[in-house]
């Protein structure tokens, strides 16, 4: 894997090499990783995993026609070939009239903002070890857990060059570290299963082994002996471990490539009221240690903080360049990209904010609700909103966590379920899509 500098080097080189054999405007990506992951069950080792790799994009065009090429061979002469063969296929493709670069006025002139997202801390597979079995210790000691599906501790890096013709060159590096473990309680047909994870940019701020464990032993009991509640409308509630999934469908809708093909539900719903009033929605590339943090994106757009939700009403989409012509817009700084793709555009760091309601208030707003603590499957019609998936939890009874429950489905429709629901006072940031427990005052539940 290349260090950054010499990434970005090689990337303004093919560039320019694009340039030379005739191009009208070019891009190239570089993309190197390492990782380094141990497992163990039961006390033992299961497997240590050490991965390397790199890959260079060119992207051509030829006035209004593109191809994208990848390579994980960076050697001269095959970078030559990719330059040529690029080429050719880019004055064979049809022509689009929304191909192009970023505007030039757009990208990211200045010193790339700082995120704190890279650590120097390498804390080799004998240590990655000892973590993993500290987590599966844990999670072994709670009453009631019977087996181990594992644990896991691992740690990785990456490098992103990007250069393109218009005048961008930036690079940078992220590290990532993570320890999980899983657990199994009961017996027989009886037996159930959950898990915990944690990951962060630096090593220190990885929730510690033990806590991991714990939390994945104590999970897995709390499902024994699951019941099925009697079909009907409930109040739902949606746990912090599966509220974020909101925000995911809710990216999804507002991403520009599905407005432009007419296939968002919230297609027709810009400037308007999505949400309630009160409900923030917040996208920061910026966050220091954020886990998509990111100084610019993948077509060298700065990037800014955003409130993608105000008070309820949706202020814009998401967007790279080609979908922010189609819809006359400017990019939002949210493009994202493989070596061997086009760009397209994702969310960075999202999260819904805090309510004014804590999590004991909204569980004991209702005389009997469901705690959703699992989802499964997908069910959602990104095109109409309606949603209907599989679900694990628990009833709720007078604000108090009841028996667990299984084999359900929960279903509505996504504009009613924005419309109407209510986040609690319990955020906490530790994953790249964030939201506290989130209340949907009635939804659908019956048997899966």
């Amino acid at each position: 894997m290349l260090d950054p500098d010499r990434a970005r080097a090689i990337a303004e080189s093919l560039v320019q090499r694009g340039l030379d054999a005739g191009a009208s405007a070019a891009d190239a990506v570089y993309v190197g990783g390492e990782s380094t992951s141990v497992d163990v069950r039961l006390g033992k080792l299961e497997g240590v995993d050490r991965s390397e790799g790199e890959q260079m994009g060119l992207r051509l065009f030829a006035d209004q026609r593109s191809a994208t090429v990848a390579s994980s061979d960076l050697s001269e002469d095959t970078l030559a070939t990719l330059v040529e063969r690029c080429l050719a296929m880019a004055r064979e493709a049809p022509e689009d009239p929304y191909a192009g670069l970023a505007p030039k006025e757009m990208l990211e002139r200045r010193r790339a903002p700082f995120i704190d997202g890279a650590d120097t801390t390498d804390p080799g597979p004998a240590r990655l070890k000892a973590l993993a079995l500290e987590a599966e210790a844990a999670a072994l000691a709670i009453a009631g857990v019977t087996n181990s599906s594992g644990a896991d501790a691992s740690t990785s890096a990456t490098i992103l060059a990007l250069a393109t013709s218009s005048g961008f060159a930036g690079a940078y590096r992220t590290t990532s570290y993570s320890c999980s473990a899983s657990a199994i309680a009961g017996e027989g047909s009886g037996m159930q299963r959950d898990h915990e994870w944690h990951g962060a940019r630096h090593f220190e701020d990885v929730e510690s082994a033990r806590e991991i464990g714990r939390r994945a032993g104590e999970r897995a009991v709390a499902r024994l002996n699951p019941a099925r509640p009697r079909p009907g409308r409930y109040p739902v509630l949606f746990d912090p471990r599966v509220s974020a999934s909101l925000l995911g469908h809710f990216a999804s809708a507002i991403n520009a490539q599905s407005v432009a093909r007419k296939t968002s539900f919230l297609q027709d719903r810009l400037n308007g009221q999505v949400f309630g009033r009160g409900v923030t929605i917040v996208d920061d590339p910026l966050r220091p240690r954020g886990l998509r943090s990111r100084p610019f994106d993948d077509e060298g757009v700065r990037v800014e903080r955003r409130e993608l939700v105000a008070d309820g009403a949706l202020t814009g989409w998401i967007a790279e360049s080609a979908s922010a012509r189609q819809l006359a817009i400017a990019p939002t700084g949210h493009a994202v990209r493989s070596a061997g793709g086009a760009p397209g555009a994702a969310p960075s760091n999202l999260w819904m904010q805090a309510g004014q309601r804590s999590r004991a208030d909204l569980l004991a707003a209702f005389p009997e609700a469901v705690l959703i603590v699992e989802l499964i499957g997908q069910g959602v019609n990104g095109v109409t909103g309606d949603y209907s998936r599989g679900a694990v939890g628990f009833m709720v009874r007078g604000g108090e966590i009841a028996e667990p429950v299984s084999e359900i489905t929960i279903a509505s429709n996504l504009v009613d379920m924005f419309a109407t629901l209510e986040p609690g006072s319990d955020l906490q940031l530790r994953r790249g899509m964030d939201a506290p427990t989130i209340l949907v005052p009635e939804m659908t539940v019956g048997a899966a």
